[in-house]
This record gives structure tokens, sequence and C-alpha cells, in this order.
């Protein structure tokens, strides 16, 4: 099979993997000296990093030959798809060729499991330390590491990774021993906490040698060795939505547990999509990618807004977040008593409970009231969707309608919303 036909087959059947974003790496050129790639810039964008840069990478499995047979998942052992695998210096090539194009900035990896987990975690390594240190690639590249590998393949493939990617798949323990059994939940915890503490100790000696006092001028000759990086962009993890009968309650819980607990950078959701040949244990149709949409909007108010789960989605309610909606905005609606908020006198962690209010919004208003007093007109130049907002709002010269009657027509903002 020729490289463009495995590239067909591989870079489709990785799709599935929705953990592929960029963001957060220490910055790296070529520029000036020597090397191959960069961790900035633009090309055929396909990934968005939180400051707002697009980063194109080549997204790609090593193989999808795997001898799981997780149910969800189109790349199973008992599944009929088209087979291919790459060998570890075709996809150096690919990787190298497309960027020498201007197609992409950088690789992520992942793979079916072959012969072994160790195997594969090899595989996969060595990929990147090709490129790393027989090239000198210096783009973003973002592994998936499989967690039953041992743990010195992991420290190796944070060497080299800027972000490493462990996927929780399923939001329960029960949900994985039933639709994935060969895998086990406890060993991708493991994985995570051994990820954490790597993480961890590298940040620890950064810390430690920018701290250390110079007792004398710098001499001449070769640069003080800095500390070794390990995965800088942090961990990430995904997990399909709707392949079980977890409702959001559970998702969402789940989530801030792993945020907590292993410092994870990002959770990843996926809608659950039928696939070919699917077992009777899987649902027949997708879920609405609204619900999809609307964990996203949620896991972005555990993160950045200080809620937490159980009063995104209470869990005496159905479990479920309403899709017409988005979160902020129902919270709000169910918390009237709540409001309006004075943006004169509020402390930052409620103004960042105002539908229609983000955090650099907030900040711009936190710096403009510590020198004058904030009036209504002042919340229009914030670049803001005013209809969210001012009925939820006090400001000089501007007091909402009485409530319930201002807040009643908010639901139907949802068609046209905004995230925040």
């Amino acid at each position: 099979m020729n490289v463009q036909r495995k590239l067909a087959i591989l870079a489709d059947a990785a799709k599935y993997d929705a953990s592929c974003a960029s963001s957060g790496t220490t910055q790296r050129d070529s520029l000036g000296g020597s090397g191959i790639g960069s961790t900035e810039g633009s090309g055929i964008c396909h990934s968005y990093a939180p400051d707002g840069r697009c980063i194109s990478l080549l997204k790609i499995l090593l193989t999808n030959f795997c001898q799981y047979d997780c149910l969800y998942c189109v790349n199973r052992a008992s599944s009929n798809v088209p087979r291919a695998r790459f060998t570890v210096e075709e996809v150096v090539n690919l990787t190298l060729d497309f960027y020498r194009r201007n197609c992409i900035e950088g690789l992520f990896l992942s793979s079916g499991i072959v012969k072994s987990p160790d195997h594969t975690m090899e595989l996969v390594v060595e990929v990147a330390r090709r490129l790393r240190e027989v090239h000198d690639f210096r783009g973003y590249i973002h592994l998936k590491t499989i967690p039953d590998a041992s743990p010195e393949l992991l420290a190796q493939a944070g060497r080299y990774a800027d972000r490493l990617s462990i996927n929780i798949e399923l939001p329960t323990l029960q949900a994985l021993d039933e639709l994935a059994p060969e895998k086990d939940g406890a060993a991708i915890r493991r994985s995570m906490a051994r990820l954490k503490t790597h993480i961890d100790d590298a940040k620890g000696e950064a810390h430690d040698a920018a701290a250390k006092p110079v007792t004398s001028l710098p001499q001449a000759g070769p640069k003080r060795a800095r500390p070794p990086r390990f995965a800088p962009a942090g961990p990430s993890t995904q997990m399909i939505v709707g392949a079980d009968a977890s409702d959001d309650h559970t998702i969402l819980g789940t989530s801030a547990r792993l945020y907590g607990s292993y410092g994870l950078r990002r959770v990843y959701y996926s809608a659950f999509s039928p696939i070919p040949d699917s077992a009777a244990a899987l649902p027949l149709k997708a879920p609405p990618l609204m619900r999809e949409h609307r964990l996203y909007q949620a896991d972005w108010l555990i993160r950045f807004y200080g809620y937490e789960a159980d009063e995104i989605v209470p869990p005496e309610h159905s479990g479920m977040l309403a899709l017409d909606v988005d979160p902020k905005l129902a919270w709000a609606l169910a918390h009237r008593e709540r409001f309006p908020v004075d943006l004169n006198t509020a402390p930052r962690a409620l103004l960042l409970r105002v539908p229609g209010l983000g955090t650099t919004a907030v900040d711009r208003l936190l710096r403009s009231r510590a020198v004058r007093r904030i009036r209504g007109e002042d919340v229009k130049r914030l670049r803001v969707p005013l209809a969210k907002v001012m009925p939820f709002v006090v400001a000089d010269g501007h007091r909402p309608p009485q409530q319930p009657r201002a807040l009643a027509p908010l639901r139907h903002l949802a068609v046209q919303e905004t995230l925040f």
C-alpha cells in the first residue's frame, strides 16, 4: 500500500479523537539559527489555541490495527474497516514534508494497540524522538499515550512532546467495563497521576534554576544547561458523550475531579457518532450536537468562572443541561434573587456570574471603576451582548425593569447567543 493510501485511511481514522488542540506550550522557532519548524504562526488552520492563534496539525494514527475491541470505536478489533500501518520513518517524512509546504505546524499522533501497549508506545515515542533529535523539529507535537505502557515510556514521551493526552473515554468506570472491557480505568488514572508528577517535577526544577542567585559574572564558554522540559502544554483527555447512559451531571462531575486531581489542561467532549457494524449495546443515533456544545460551555464555567459542577447541573434536577439556553444564563434565571448586580460595587466573582460578561469584560470593568463610576452607556463600549447583560446589572443611569418580565424573554436569545 502506498503512503497516499495509508494517509487517507489513517487520517480518516483519527477524526474521532477530539483531544487535538495546541495551547500553552513554550514558544520556539528556527529563526536566526538551525532547526525546522515553530510553535507560532499560521497555516491551514484546524486547531485553536486559547489566545486565538490557529494551529494546523497533521492528525493521524500510526496504525488503525488494534487488539482491543472497544464497542464505541470504529477501529476496534472486530470492526470491518480498511486497515493500514505507517512505519516510523513514513510518519517522520510526512510531518517534515507537510511542514515544508506550509500545510502544518505540528503533529498529533495516536495509534491502535498492536502487539502490546509497550510496543505501540515505543513506536510513537520513536517518531517524536527522531523529529526532535535527528531533524531538530521545533514545531508542536501532541502524542496520545497508551495508559498500560510502562512509566519509563511515558517519561520519554513527555521529554519530546508539547502535550500528552490520556483519554479516559467514558465518564464512569462501570461504563468503561461494559463498553471497553480490555481497558483498565484505574490504570488510566495512574498514568494521569504519573504524568502530573513529571510535570510538577519539571516545573520545580525550572523554578529552582530561575531562583538560583548569580554569584559572579558569566564567563565565556558553553551556556548553562536548561532544566529538561516535560510536556509544557500539559495533559488533556477526552470523554465520549452519549455512548452510555451517563447524564451531564455525571460527566461534569468527572471532569471537575480530573481537573482537581490531575491538573489537566483540557477535557474534550466528543459526541458519540454511530459507527459501521455497531454493537447492540450502543445507541442507534448520535446525541444532539448542542449537548456537546453545552458541555463545553459548562466546562468553561468550571475552569474560569468559579462555578461548581453541582451548581451548573443540580443533581436533584434532571441531570441534563438545557439545550435551549446556555448554562450561565440558565443559572442566572434560576437564581433571580442574586440580581441585578451593581457594576460599581460587586466583587469580581459576582460580576463573572452576569450573563454576557466574560473574564476580559469583567477585568476592564474593574480597571475602569477604580478611577470613576461605571455608567450604563459604558457597558456598550465593552462589546458585550447588551440584551443579555443589561437585565442583570445596575449602573449609574441604568436600572433594569422589574423582574421577572424583563428576564423571561432571555431564554429566546439562545438562537443567536455568543458563548458568554
